[in-house]
């Protein structure tokens, strides 16, 4: 993930009636997290590369890794397929244990993706009839699979990075450019997913992000924008609140707090989400978290917030609803582990990392060795 200083760009909110849900009910809460099959087949690699070291223990514990709730991110038309396999699996395991199944799914395939970066570049084009076509082939097959599935609880996480490139990268040309496709295709993925078992995170960065003093209010201002969009298509679509830290390291408690993030009051994911509220509140939308700490067990590895790209890091804190925050519905892993950020960042084990979204083993193993509080062997 990026890391902006600059002061955003003020983004003019475009405010209705009150945008929080009629209910405030945490949708994690009494559900297990479902451990799909998908990223549990990939570790199976890492299984063999530690008992081929006769490491039995961290053997084990890459089996507690597997059995770990994460999000099946969604990327391609190609891949909506993987929603279907999702359900019918997490569909069995609930009949198999009598336990509702929250299902994690990320949303992730805008025009023009990744402006500001390019490691993560997506399949649409805004030049190519990119807007439409996200919304008829992407949008609508992923919200109409997910809608066949009411006997089971989604969590969905919209679009990671997208609007903080928005609010922060407007020097970036492509990223202006990209500005009112972004609002608009995030706006129709809200209207389109509007269902009680279905709740909907807007990606908010991270601390180090968005979460110094003077990105704050345009923030909020601009995910109101985009809410307000959606209400303009669907009347009264409501988002459950805001994903924090996808696919980053920061902490959720910082212990010590890192250097550079001396001059920040969002030191750490929690006082990002308490720096973040008020601002919400303030524009009428939900105040509630979810955060990703799936590689960030490993505390101060980093000699800045830009070092996004494949960090040294550990496993961190497991899928839980023990927040003890109300502002945070659930500490979850979003970004699975031994996934590529992209072909950047540190050697481990004296490899580099592949393409982004590719599997690199070394990497994963890293993060087993290093996981903070150490995985536990089930």
């Amino acid at each position: 993930m990026k890391y902006i200083t600059a002061t955003a760009l003020l983004v003019v909110g475009v405010l209705g009636r009150p945008m929080t849900n009629t209910t405030d009910t945490n949708p994690f809460i009494g559900k297990n997290y479902f451990a799909n099959s998908g990223y549990a087949a990939k570790l199976e690699t890492t299984i063999k590369a530690f008992l081929a070291k006769n490491d039995t223990l961290n053997a084990a514990r890459v089996k507690t890794v597997q059995k770990t709730g994460t999000f099946v991110w969604v990327t391609t038309v190609s891949g909506l397929d993987a929603i279907d396999k999702t359900i019918a699996e997490a569909r069995a395991e609930q009949l198999r244990t009598s336990q509702e199944q929250i299902v994690q799914l990320v949303l992730y395939d805008l025009p023009d993706r990744d402006c500001s970066g390019g490691e993560s570049g997506g399949e649409f084009s805004s030049t190519a009839n990119g807007l439409e076509l996200y919304k008829t082939t992407f949008v609508d097959s992923y919200a109409a699979r997910v809608k066949s599935a009411p006997d089971l609880t989604f969590a969905i996480i919209l679009e990671p990075d997208s609007l903080g490139n928005l609010i922060t990268n407007q020097n970036v040309p492509f990223c202006a450019n990209a500005s009112a496709i972004y609002e608009e295709g995030i706006a129709y993925a809200i209207s389109q997913l509007q269902a009680p078992h279905i709740s909907l995170y807007i990606d908010a960065a991270h601390g180090g992000w968005l979460g110094w003093d003077g990105n704050l209010g345009p923030s909020a201002a601009e995910f109101a924008k985009v809410v307000g969009l959606a209400q303009n298509i669907t009347a009264g679509a409501t988002i459950r609140g805001f994903s924090t830290d996808v696919s980053n390291f920061n902490p959720y408690i910082a212990n010590p707090r890192a250097n550079y993030t001396e001059w920040s009051n969002s030191f750490d994911e929690f006082n990002y989400a308490k720096s973040l509220s008020p601002h919400l509140i303030e524009n009428g939308l939900p105040a509630h978290f979810i955060i990703d700490q799936g590689r960030s067990g490993l505390q101060n590895t980093r000699d800045s917030w830009g070092e996004w790209c494949n960090a040294v890091a550990g496993f961190g804190i497991r899928p839980t609803t023990e927040t003890n925050s109300t502002l945070v519905d659930s500490i979850v892993w979003a970004k699975p582990g031994g996934e590529s950020d992209g072909a950047c960042g540190p050697e481990v084990e004296g490899t580099k990392g592949p393409n982004a979204g590719l599997w690199w083993d070394e990497y994963v193993q890293m993060l087993v060795k290093n996981a903070e509080p150490p995985l536990e062997i089930n």
